[in-house]
C-alpha cells in the first residue's frame, strides 16, 4: 500500500514539475470577436504573433484599471525599443458602457495600448478564455461598478500563457518578468 501511495506522489510531483517547465506553456484564449476602440473588427487570432499583454477592466473603474494602465505604459516606456514588438491590449468586462468611442477616449494617454469592446456574449467568450471573474455590482446610490480580475496576462507570441503581474507589483519584478516574455517570444 505505501509502495502505491509513493509512485502516485512522484507521479504527481513529476506532472506538476512538467507542467511548470519554463518552456511548456499552457495556452489561454478562446476565439471571440470584438472591436477595437477604433471601431476595427479585432479577433482572438489577431493576438498571434507578438508577445503580449492583455488586461481585463472598465473605463468607470476608480482606481485599478487607471492604475494598471499607467503602469503598463511606464514599463513600456522602461524597456523602450526592446518592447517595440510587445502588444498590450484592454479589454472591457463593461461593453454596455464601454463603446468604442468611451475607450478611445479613455485610452487616449495610452497610445501603445489597444482597446477591446463589443458584444456582451464576444466578451464574455474572451474573460471565459482567459479564466477572467467579472460581475456587475449595484451601488446604493444608483449605477453600478464591475468586480474584475485585476492581473495582466502574459501571452508569448505563439498563444502560450507565461504567467501574470500582479495589480501594483514591484515595478522592477514586472520589468523582469516582460523580458522573460520578450525572450521567450
Amino acid at each position: 500500500m505505501w509502495i502505491i501511495v509513493a509512485l502516485a506522489a512522484a507521479m504527481f510531483a513529476f506532472l506538476t514539475l512538467e507542467l511548470q517547465r519554463p518552456d511548456r506553456g499552457v495556452a489561454l484564449g478562446a476565439p471571440f470577436e470584438l472591436q477595437t476602440a477604433a471601431g476595427e473588427p479585432f479577433r482572438f487570432e489577431d493576438m498571434q504573433g507578438s508577445p503580449h499583454l492583455i488586461f481585463f477592466g472598465f473605463t468607470h473603474c476608480p482606481e485599478v484599471c487607471p492604475t494598471t494602465l499607467y503602469e503598463i505604459s511606464g514599463w513600456l516606456d522602461t524597456l523602450g525599443s526592446e518592447a517595440d514588438d510587445l502588444k498590450a491590449y484592454f479589454i472591457t468586462v463593461d461593453p454596455e458602457r464601454d463603446t468604442p468611442q468611451v475607450l478611445d477616449n479613455y485610452l487616449s494617454p495610452f497610445p501603445r495600448v489597444t482597446g477591446l469592446t463589443g458584444s456582451l456574449e464576444e466578451m464574455d467568450k474572451a474573460a471565459k478564455g482567459f479564466h477572467v471573474y467579472y460581475k456587475k455590482v449595484p451601488l446604493d446610490e444608483g449605477g453600478y461598478t464591475m468586480d474584475h480580475t485585476a492581473s495582466v496576462f502574459l501571452i508569448r507570441a505563439d498563444g502560450s500563457f507565461l504567467g501574470t503581474i500582479a495589480y501594483s507589483e514591484n515595478p522592477d519584478t514586472a520589468i523582469e518578468k516582460l523580458r522573460r516574455l520578450l525572450s521567450a517570444s
